[in-house]
């Protein structure tokens, strides 16, 4: 369930982020919960927040050869690696570690989200959205670099705002789960 105004502020990051959106013109909500990180957890605090909410999936090459991943779906959508990687002809590639999530993200395992590649160079992240991301008529909902709020942007914006920063959003195949 979301909270109240009296929560303690943001992590400067997640601030930070939500301060260049602002900036950039963009109108976002934010609602505050306890941390979460799992799709069932958020499920079980959020309440009645109308819109797509997300899932993230972020993956580097095992051969540290190529851009690492960003896949970020519709929660309800089943992903499986192997097939995948094989549908977009990436190299091998694990789970990231909470390292690699901290250096190129900005984020910590539970809040990875497109938002994170405000920190990521263009080009060092290959990034895929669900193509209900892409057609999503209301809001769509994520972490802003920390897993105690959920963030929600339209589509467009989102969009428009990962392409400001020099990030090429391509469609995820339909036939992936």
């Amino acid at each position: 369930m979301p909270t109240s105004i009296s929560d303690p502020p943001l992590p400067p990051a997640a601030a930070d982020c939500l301060a260049r959106l602002a900036a950039a013109g963009i109108a976002a909500r934010t609602v505050r919960h306890p941390p979460v990180f799992t799709v069932e957890e958020a499920r079980a605090l959020r309440g009645e927040l109308p819109g797509l909410h997300v899932k993230n999936l972020f993956l580097s090459p095992v051969k540290e050869e190529g851009p690492d991943l960003l896949v970020t779906v519709e929660e309800t959508r089943p992903l499986r690696i192997n097939p995948l990687l094989r549908a977009i002809g990436a190299p091998r590639m694990t789970m990231a570690t909470p390292e690699r999530l901290l250096r190129r993200l900005g984020v910590r395992p539970g809040a990875v989200t497109p938002l994170g590649l405000v920190h990521a160079p263009p080009g060092s992240v290959r990034v895929l959205f669900d193509r209900a991301i892409l057609e999503a008529e209301g809001p769509v909902w994520m972490h802003p670099l920390d897993n105690s709020a959920s963030t929600a942007l339209s589509a467009a914006d989102l969009l428009g705002f990962l392409a400001a920063l020099g990030h090429r959003v391509e469609p995820l195949p339909d036939h992936v789960g």
